[in-house]
């Protein structure tokens, strides 16, 4: 049986203990955006967007509620930087969303009386399919050429398959067990029919895959500009997990067009769109990026990789870097038919947010080691740019000890602030007595996997009577904490 950690024991400090912290303490980010404190609450997608990208009152709603417990810093969700469908996604690839980015920043700064930095989190995502019928798979999407021929021909031992109609090919394929399927069909229409269909970025025989490289520097830089225009203080470029960009980085990129096979060659795009970026917005405006420090699947790339992709992307000028771990499609579980592929449901997935059952030692502060690792690489090589680091951090102590160890300069915790949003305000006014701990079962990501509003269970087991505040679609769950106030 897989074990189950207990939550780490908490010692909360006094409100003069707390002030004096280095948590609590401010921080310069760019060429002089002082923020408040070390607290970061990273992007999370709430699934609060209308289906065209916009911002709802939801949406309002749930970044001001957690600009409420005054983080140092707030990313709000990975936002798309084209102009395509893309579900309830916020979405920043026209100029029409920055009305309602402007009315969201508004928010966040007013709850949180001017204390909190608003980012944003710009990314890109190339398409994916649900996992088809079979059926379906072999009569509409799989492509017949010669050589699927001869591998059908070659199990069956069977040559009238050379000459055979389509037709009666690709019925007589829904008949073959999995053992002679994967003798028959290649790896990638393997992977097609058992997770659907997902774009590579070395698919360099489709054109968009192959022109990423003039195309993604531009839609970054106007993502940023429109950030900037909504009133963002900064960007924060995702270049990890499962999407476009981590996929450049990766030791699995093997481009020939000079954009992968070598550590140099990788990090040259995302170099060129922090480039584009950086020539498109104001100098005060903080650009920052999130990396992997370990992509956690089989060929993939490790720790010395993110070293020397951070000493890169530092020497061209970014302000921050946020280190993640693994999240990844590569090793993610089998969806069911008519369901699409999600990359936090393998091995790579349980290191991004790890959960109370995942092995030793723990998920509490079991990545720190990685942003750690690359901070050092940094000053080491005379870059002072500040690492945000996170997974599992829910403590005053631990933050505090992190800080002082000079492992981070930030403390991210993305579950610790669903659970209580007003956990940083209760730690430094020393009511940390009040704090609901996050247990970290992932509830909120079964829900995020299936694209459901994200809330915490936490949150319905505090009374429901009165006025309880919004509930979700079905009815059945809170989409707000519960409201707190340093009065209360």
């Amino acid at each position: 049986a897989s074990p189950c950690h207990p939550l780490p024991e908490a010692r909360w400090p006094e409100r003069r203990e707390a002030e004096a912290s280095l948590l609590f303490s401010p921080c310069l980010l760019g060429t002089g955006l002082k923020v408040a404190n070390r607290g970061w609450v990273p992007a999370m997608v709430p699934w609060r967007a209308t289906p065209e990208g916009f911002v709802t009152e939801a949406n309002r709603a749930w970044y001001g509620r957690f600009a409420a417990g005054r983080p140092g810093v707030l990313v709000v969700e990975a936002t798309g930087i084209r102009d395509v469908p893309s579900g309830p996604l916020l979405r920043l690839g026209h100029d029409r969303f920055i009305p309602g980015m402007a009315s969201l920043v508004k928010e966040i700064r007013e709850r949180s009386d001017g204390c909190t930095a608003v980012f944003i989190q710009l990314i890109d995502f190339l398409a994916m399919r649900r996992r088809p019928e079979p059926q379906a798979f072999f009569s509409r999407f799989l492509h017949i050429d010669e050589a699927l021929r001869q591998r059908l021909a070659t199990v069956t031992t069977n040559d009238s398959w050379l000459g055979a109609s389509e037709e009666a090919l690709r019925s007589h394929l829904g008949t073959l067990s999995e053992e002679e399927l994967e003798s028959v069909l290649s790896p990638r229409d393997l992977e097609s029919l058992r997770f659907g269909f997902r774009e590579h970025i070395d698919d360099l025989h489709r054109e968009h895959i192959r022109e990423l490289p003039r195309t993604l520097p531009t839609l970054f830089a106007e993502a940023a500009r429109r950030a900037q225009e909504a009133g963002f203080d900064g960007v924060e470029l995702h270049y990890a997990h499962a999407y476009t960009m981590a996929s450049f980085l990766s030791r699995r990129n093997n481009r020939s067009d000079g954009y992968g096979g070598t550590p140099e060659a990788r990090v040259r795009l995302p170099l060129e769109v922090l480039k584009a970026v950086r020539s498109r917005v104001k100098e005060t405006l903080v650009v920052g990026a999130r990396i992997l420090g370990d992509e956690v699947i089989e060929g993939g790339s490790r720790l010395q990789d993110a070293q020397f992709y951070a000493a890169e992307l530092a020497g061209a000028g970014l302000d921050f870097l946020s280190i993640s771990k693994g999240g990844k499609f590569e090793d993610a579980r089998q969806p069911a038919i008519g369901q699409a592929a999600y990359p936090y449901t393998g091995p790579s997935g349980h290191e991004c947010m790890p959960t109370v059952r995942i092995d030793e030692p723990g998920p509490f502060g079991r990545n720190v080691h990685l942003a750690a690792a690359i901070r050092r690489t940094l000053r080491d090589r005379g870059y002072e740019l500040p690492v945000v680091t996170a997974g599992g951090l829910c403590t005053f102590d631990q933050a505090e000890g992190i800080l002082r160890r000079q492992e981070a300069d930030f403390i991210g915790a993305a579950r610790q602030s669903l659970a209580d949003p007003d956990w940083w305000l209760k730690m430094r006014l020393g009511r940390g007595s009040e704090i609901r701990r996050c247990t970290y079962t992932n509830y909120c990501e079964g829900l995020d996997q299936k694209h459901r509003e994200v809330t915490c269970r936490l949150w319905d087991r505090i009374g429901l009577d009165g006025d309880c505040g919004p509930l979700s679609i079905d009815g059945r769950r809170r989409l707000l904490p519960p409201p707190w106030t340093p009065d209360s």
